[in-house]
C-alpha cells in the first residue's frame, strides 16, 4: 500500500516526466517497428502522432492541434491506418481534462469529424468500394461513441481537478483568516495587558515616589513620619506585587491566580485611603443608589478610572493640591468624576505623560459603551469625567 501511494504521489508531482515516459513508450511500440520494416512514410507519420503526447498537459491545445494535423496527413497519405492513430483518443481525453473549454469542445468536434473521415478513407475508399450505408453508419457510430467516452472521462477528471483546486484555495483562505484572527486576538490581549500594567505600575510607583519624597524631607524634623511613610510604601508595594502576580498568573494559565478577586467599586475607599497616606488630600463622595448590580468587568473599569485619575493628580497636580472623587448613581448608570485644584496635566513639560492612561480609560469604557472626558477646568485644575451605563439585558 505504501509503494502504491509513493508511485501515485510521484505521478502527481512529475506530470511532465510521466508524459515523456508515455510518449517514449508509445514511440518504441508504435513507431520503431516501421524502421525495421523500412516503411519510412509510416514511421514519420506515426512519430508525428506520438510526439505531441509529451506536451498533452503543459501545452494542451498546441499538442492537440499538432496531433490533428498529423491525423489528417495519415488519412491523406496512407492507405492503411497506423496503430498510433488510436492515440487520438488519449489527446481527446487530455484536451477535455487540461485544455481551455474552447479547445476541449473544439477537439471533440474535430475528433468526431475525424472519425467519419477515418471510416470513409479506410473502410471504403482504401478498399475500392463504396460499401453499404448500414456498415458505414455502424462503424461511424462505434468510433464516435469511443471518442465521446474518452472526452467524457477527461471532462470528469477536469471537474474533479477544479473541485480539488477550489477546496485547496478555500482551505488556504481559511488558514489566512484564522491567522489574522489569531493576530487580532493577540494584539487585543497585548493592549489589555498594557492597560493592566499601566494601571498597576503607574499608580503604585506614583504613590511610592510621592511617599519617598515626603519622607525624605519630613524625617529631618520628625523621624516618626519616616517610619509611618515607609510602612505606607511597603503596603503599596505589596498590593502592587499581588496584582502583578495575579496578572502574570493569568498569562501563565495559573488557575489559582486567575480566580482571585479583582478590585471593584467597593475597593475605591481603600484606594482613596492609600492615596491620602501619600500626602494628597482626597475627598470621596457617593450619591444615589445603584438600580441593579453592574458586571464585574464594569466595576473593575470604574475602579481603574478612579485609580488613573488619582494617579494623574499625584503626578501632575503639583504641591499642596487636593482632589475630589464623586461616584454618582443615576437612572442610566454610574457617573465618575475626579477633580483637582492643581496646575493640571501638561503644565509642566517635565512631568507630562504620554497620554496612555487616558487612552486606556477610553478603551476600557468603550467595552461597556461608556465615555470619558479629560480636560483642564476653566478656573484651574483638571477634571476627569466618565460614565458607565447599565448593561441592558
Amino acid at each position: 500500500m505504501r509503494v502504491h501511494h509513493r508511485i501515485y504521489n510521484w505521478f502527481q508531482e512529475n506530470p511532465g516526466k510521466v508524459d515523456l515516459i508515455i510518449m517514449l513508450s508509445a514511440f518504441a511500440v508504435s513507431a520503431l517497428p516501421y524502421v525495421a520494416a523500412a516503411d519510412l512514410p509510416a514511421f514519420v507519420l506515426s512519430a508525428l502522432l506520438i510526439i505531441p503526447l509529451a506536451w498533452r498537459r503543459t501545452h494542451s491545445w498546441q499538442a492537440g492541434a499538432a496531433m490533428a494535423i498529423a491525423a489528417l496527413l495519415n488519412v491523406a497519405f496512407l492507405s492503411v491506418p497506423v496503430p498510433a492513430h488510436s492515440l487520438v483518443l488519449v489527446m481527446v481525453f487530455s484536451l477535455a481534462a487540461y485544455a481551455p473549454r474552447w479547445a476541449s469542445l473544439g477537439g471533440l468536434v474535430l475528433a468526431l469529424l475525424g472519425g467519419a473521415m477515418f471510416v470513409v478513407r479506410f473502410s471504403f475508399i482504401a478498399n475500392g468500394s463504396t460499401g453499404s450505408i448500414p456498415t458505414f453508419f455502424i462503424t461511424f457510430v462505434a468510433i464516435d461513441a469511443v471518442v465521446l467516452v474518452a472526452w467524457t472521462l477527461g471532462d470528469l477528471v477536469r471537474n474533479r481537478r477544479l473541485t480539488v483546486q477550489a477546496l485547496q484555495d478555500r482551505a488556504h483562505r481559511l488558514e489566512i483568516e484564522r491567522q489574522q484572527e489569531r493576530d487580532l486576538a493577540a494584539a487585543d490581549e497585548r493592549s489589555h495587558i498594557a492597560r493592566e500594567m499601566h494601571d498597576i505600575v503607574a499608580h503604585s510607583l506614583s504613590v511610592i515616589i510621592t511617599q519617598a519624597d515626603g519622607a525624605r524631607y519630613a524625617s529631618a524634623q520628625d523621624p516618626a513620619v519616616a517610619t509611618e511613610t515607609l510602612g505606607t510604601i511597603a503596603e503599596t508595594g505589596r498590593a502592587s506585587l499581588r496584582d502583578m502576580r495575579r496578572l502574570l498568573g493569568v498569562l501563565r494559565g495559573d488557575d489559582v491566580a486567575s480566580v482571585r478577586p479583582l478590585p471593584t467599586l467597593a475597593d475605591v475607599e481603600t484606594l482613596v485611603e492609600t492615596v491620602r497616606r501619600s500626602g494628597l488630600e482626597v475627598a470621596l463622595e457617593r450619591t444615589g443608589e445603584p438600580r441593579r448590580a453592574m458586571p464585574a468587568g464594569a466595576e473593575l473599569t470604574g475602579y481603574r478610572v478612579v485609580q488613573e485619575g488619582l494617579t494623574n493628580v499625584l503626578k501632575h497636580a503639583g504641591p499642596n493640591a487636593s482632589a475630589h472623587v464623586l461616584l454618582a448613581w443615576t437612572g442610566r448608570g454610574l457617573q465618575l468624576r475626579i477633580d483637582d485644584d492643581g496646575r493640571g496635566a501638561g503644565a509642566d513639560p517635565a512631568t507630562a505623560g504620554s497620554g496612555q492612561g487616558i487612552t486606556g480609560m477610553a478603551e476600557r469604557l468603550s467595552l461597556y459603551d461608556g465615555t470619558v472626558e479629560a480636560a483642564p477646568k476653566p478656573g484651574g485644575g483638571f477634571r476627569v469625567h466618565a460614565f458607565i451605563p447599565y448593561t441592558e439585558a
